[in-house]
């Protein structure tokens, strides 16, 4: 298929799907255990994580694209920018996810606490604002900030306390953990794009930190990670350390960091990150699960 016929699916962006998956599948192994999960809320904290994750990626291609900052561009084509596809689709497109994400995230509060409705109204207004409205908190190099608290604490948290009907100390760690590596992507995608945020005034993160600072923050991040899950394991659940069978991968890619990869050699670090992500979540959820009653 053409680029131009497959233009929503690239638009959608797949391979971030990763960060919206990982905090779901860790939250439901926090509620192993506990009493009285509700299995079948998973599935709609899936649907809200997932939709809010695509919503997001519409929304910044159109908020980026319609200002030109993505006219330059060294990472995957955006829609708006491109000309593949018309601004007004692209943001129809970001409020249909959205809307998606609400309709779940509201029966998910009619079966738990009403309350829910409150953090998924901030969820949604952060998604839209990251890059949307007149003064995107993405550009003033907050993104890290939305990423790990919507994609690792609330994701996480929030999908333990719908299944269980409870907050613990597990939950939150393994969100820390989990947010952490969400981060660890975003940075990577700025880092990338350093030279050109800073042409057209976006200030990201790391654009402030300079280039240096980012790739030693990158290492913190993935670093924090793996911490969370021995804590986790000292003081929850033994098997969570399972995560460390991970490490090799988070070599390669802090390797090339580290080392000053740059350009279109961070694309592959940016997938590498990806299924360091994806292994670290599925380590942690069995271990998580297999621990549910050490």
């Amino acid at each position: 298929m053409s680029i131009a016929g497959n233009r929503w699916v690239l638009g959608a962006r797949l391979r971030t799907l990763p960060a919206a998956i990982v905090p779901v599948a860790v939250g439901a192994a926090c509620a192993a255990g506990l009493a009285d999960p509700c299995w079948w809320r998973t599935a709609l904290s899936l649907v809200v994580s997932l939709a809010l994750q695509v919503g997001v990626n519409y929304a910044n291609d159109y908020s980026d694209g319609i200002r030109g900052t993505d006219d330059v561009r060294v990472g995957p084509v955006r829609l708006v920018a491109s000309g593949l596809a018309a601004a007004k689709s692209v943001k129809l497109a970001a409020f249909a996810a959205f809307g998606v994400a609400a309709v779940a995230g509201l029966v998910l509060a009619v079966a738990t606490s009403w309350w829910l409705l409150v953090v998924g109204a901030a969820a949604l207004a952060a998604g839209w604002f990251y890059t949307g409205g007149p003064k995107p908190y993405g550009y003033l190099g907050l993104g890290e900030v939305f990423v790990f608290v919507f994609f690792g604490l609330v994701a996480t948290v929030g999908t333990t306390y719908v299944v269980a009907e409870q907050i613990t100390g597990l939950s939150i760690v393994m969100g820390c953990a989990v947010g952490a590596l969400a981060c660890a992507l975003l940075v990577i995608n700025n880092l990338r794009d350093i030279p050109t945020d800073r042409e057209v005034a976006k200030l990201t993160l790391a654009v402030r930190l300079g280039d240096a600072r980012t790739r030693w923050m990158y290492a913190g991040l993935i670093g924090t990670a793996f911490v969370a899950a021995v804590i986790s394991a000292v003081a929850w659940r033994p098997f969570a350390a399972l995560a460390v069978v991970a490490v090799p991968l988070a070599i390669v890619p802090m390797r090339r960091v580290l080392r000053g990869a740059a350009g279109r050699d961070l694309i592959a670090v940016l997938g590498e990150t990806g299924r360091l992500q994806m292994a670290y979540g599925l380590l942690t959820t069995v271990g998580l699960i297999l621990s549910r009653n050490a």
